[in-house]
């Protein structure tokens, strides 16, 4: 399949990239925050749909990893629910098993999930009976300094009982100081980099769920020190179109970069479940997650925790037709009203799923150049 096929709304992105190249301030010239149009008709005009959804295989569709030249399902199995106390060692394994077996290969996880259950119980998983041969394994550090960072790149090697990791992303990258830590002499990227060139990790990427302006600036550290990213991951779903939307900001950017596009948080953690277009079923969540998937995502990581809900998640990958810009619109409009001050996105506007801020620990301290300009 080729990346022309692939994309539609190549209009929108060239105007979203066009506008953010030309927003000046009225004065000093420098660059202004472009903002997300909130309005169902803008935001559909604006962020990039497919026009083809994908290599089907069985049960599931395949799409190209950004420029890495590897295909992966459009579904990612969640390594934050795979890990969680209500499921038993073994159901979580056998989970994990239905969802490779039925072709999804994308394993998602974290050195931090369920304090490090979620990476156990995957490499459980993954060790038997040549399941490793079947997944494309991915997990995230949090440590921003090359040690911290290098020993969380050996846990979770040893966790995931893998020789390499696929593909290891930087987490939550939530704050404006992020970019500059991980990439600073001394930060968390020298590790990553060494661990590539070690082969424990074939490819690099980064996640978050804040603010898409940081995930931009994230993007304009990379370029600063001439390196590119071969994945972002960020929040997709039906009301971040309306609200400080990654869908409007960073997608265009990220397509121009040839960079994957990983999304996340269709359901948020089940609280836009709980809004009134989802409760009153006004919006199902097989229509939230053609939403997700009509967006030119590599991979849409979905929390799944039970044979239900990894049902769903098939279906939805059944039904799923490349819609255009009036049918993203009119299926917008359904969330507009609710989405609008960002109260069921959580992961933006409050620091409920911020777990770095909660663990300040798992991003470490200052790196030894900054120290030793500013000793404490």
């Amino acid at each position: 399949m080729q990346r022309r096929d692939f994309l539609s709304g190549s209009a929108a992105t060239a105007a979203f990239l066009t506008s953010s190249a030309g927003a000046q301030s009225n004065s000093g010239g420098q660059p202004q925050p472009t903002p997300t149009e909130p309005s169902s008709r803008q935001a559909a005009a604006r962020i990039p749909r497919v026009s083809d959804p994908g290599a089907r295989r069985g049960e599931m569709l395949y799409r190209q990893l950004g420029a890495t030249g590897v295909e992966v399902s459009v579904i990612g199995l969640g390594g934050f629910h795979i890990g969680q106390p209500q499921l038993t060692d073994s159901q979580a394994i056998q989970l994990i098993h239905q969802a490779l077996d039925r072709g999804i290969n994308f394993m998602d996880n974290s050195w931090d999930y369920n304090e490090g259950r979620s990476e156990r119980i995957m490499g459980e998983a993954l060790a038997l009976g040549g399941y490793r041969q079947k997944a494309f394994v991915m997990t995230k550090i949090d440590g921003r300094t090359k040690q911290l960072a290098a020993d969380q790149i050996d846990d979770s090697l040893k966790r995931l009982k893998v020789d390499h990791i696929d593909l290891l992303q930087h987490h939550e990258v939530i704050r404006y100081d992020d970019p500059d830590r991980i990439f600073n002499e001394g930060g968390a990227m020298e590790a990553v980099v060494a661990a590539k060139q070690a082969g424990k990790i074939r490819f690099i990427g980064f996640t978050g769920h804040k603010d898409p302006h940081i995930h931009l600036y994230m993007l304009e550290v990379a370029r600063q020190h001439s390196f590119h990213f071969d994945t972002l991951q960020m929040p997709n779903n039906v009301m971040d179109a309306h609200f400080r939307s990654f869908g409007q900001l960073v997608a265009p950017q990220a397509l121009a970069e040839h960079i994957g596009i990983l999304g996340m948080k269709c359901f948020g953690d089940k609280i836009l479940l709980k809004s009134q277009p989802l409760a009153s079923g006004a919006l199902t969540p097989i229509e939230c997650l053609h939403y997700s998937l009509n967006v030119p995502v590599s991979v849409q990581i979905t929390g799944i925790d039970s044979v239900k809900i990894l049902d769903q998640a098939f279906e939805a990958v059944k039904t799923f037709k490349p819609m255009g810009e009036a049918e993203v619109a009119a299926l917008l409009a359904k969330s507009e009203s609710a989405a609008l001050n960002g109260k069921y996105e959580l992961f933006k506007t409050t620091a409920h799923f911020d777990s770095t801020a909660m663990h300040p620990d798992w991003l470490g301290p200052d790196a030894d150049p900054v120290q030793q300009l500013a000793p404490k």
